[in-house]
C-alpha cells in the first residue's frame, strides 16, 4: 500500500510526499544510492527510499531459512557491519538477524528473486560459480545470473559501477557540495546527472582485462549486458524494478 504522504520518525519536522525522480538521491535512511519512486520532503532535500519509509517490520529470506530479519534504525553494536548481500557497509537503516548477526540493506533485502526484460531473464543467487562480468571472480556477493547462464553479475559490483560513476553523491574525491550540486527551477538542490553508466561498465572491463586474451569476449559480454537486462539489474539495485526506471537508466547509459 502506497501513502501521498506521510509522517516519518527519522524526520518529524516536516511530513514526507510521495515522488517519482528521474535524478539520483543518497536515502538519508539507509545511506545508499536510490533512484526512482521515493519519500521526500522538498523544505530539507530528505529522502527515503519506498523500502526504507515504510518498511516490513519483520521479513524472512528465502537465502537464510533460519534467520528472522528485523528491522532496525541504526546497525547493533559498535563494530562495523557489512551487508550479506552486496558486502558495502552497513550505517544506517537495516534488517538485522540477532541469532545469526547477518544485515541486509532494505533495497537489497526486497531485490527480486527474477528480472525479464521479456528477452533475458535473471534469476537472483546467493552463490555463483561462474565468474562475474565485471569483476572476473566467482563467490563475493549475491548475483544476478540469465535462464541461459551467459551473463553473471555480482550485486556488489552493480553498486560499485554506481559508486565510481556518481561519486558526486558521496563527496569523496575533493568534490565540494557547492560544486557537485544544482539548483532546480523551483530552488531546490539536487544531484547532478548520472554521467554515463555504460561508458563506466566497460572502462572497468577495459582495464581489467588489458592483458587478457579473453579481453575482447569480455567487453563484447559488457556491450550486450548494456541492454534492457542491464537496466533491469541497476534499477532493482537502486529500489525501484520497474520498467519505467529502468528506461531512465538505460537514457542515462547512453550519455
Amino acid at each position: 500500500m502506497k501513502y501521498n504522504e506521510i509522517s516519518h520518525y527519522s524526520h518529524p519536522k516536516h511530513n514526507l510526499k510521495i515522488d517519482l525522480t528521474e535524478v539520483p538521491f543518497k536515502c538519508d535512511g539507509c545511506k545508499e544510492i536510490g533512484i526512482g519512486s521515493c519519500y521526500k520532503c522538498n523544505l530539507c532535500d530528505y529522502d527515503l527510499h519506498m523500502h526504507c519509509a515504510i518498511p516490513t517490520p519483520v521479513i524472512y529470506h528465502p537465502f537464510y531459512p533460519k534467520c528472522t530479519f528485523v528491522f532496525v534504525s541504526k546497525p547493533p553494536g559498535n563494530v562495523p557491519r557489512y551487508c550479506n548481500a552486496c558486502e558495502r557497509g552497513v550505517s544506517g537503516f537495516s534488517y538485522h538477524c540477532n541469532s545469526c548477526g547477518f544485515d541486509l540493506h532494505p533495497c537489497c533485502a526486497k531485490l527480486p528473486t527474477a528480472l525479464d526484460d521479456g528477452d533475458i531473464k535473471m534469476y537472483l543467487y546467493r552463490k555463483v560459480s561462474a565468474s562475474c562480468d565485471r569483476c572476473g571472480r566467482k563467490g563475493r556477493s549475491w548475483s544476478y545470473r540469465s535462464s541461459d547462464k551467459k551473463y553473471n553479475l555480482h550485486v556488489a559490483c552493480v553498486k560499485d559501477m554506481l559508486i565510481e560513476s556518481w561519486q558526486d553523491l558521496y563527496y569523496g574525491r575533493g568534490l565540494s557540495r557547492s560544486s557537485s550540486t544544482s539548483t532546480t527551477a523551483r530552488g531546490r538542490t539536487r544531484m547532478p546527472e548520472v554521467p554515463g553508466l555504460k561508458g563506466a561498465l566497460l572502462q572497468t572491463h577495459s582495464h581489467r582485462y588489458t592483458t587478457s586474451k579473453s579481453k575482447g569476449s569480455k567487453v563484447q559480454k559488457c556491450c550486450e549486458m548494456a541492454g534492457m537486462t542491464l537496466q533491469f539489474v541497476i534499477s532493482a539495485v537502486l529500489g525501484d524494478p520497474t520498467t519505467l526506471i529502468a528506461g531512465v537508466i538505460g537514457s542515462l547509459m547512453s550519455r
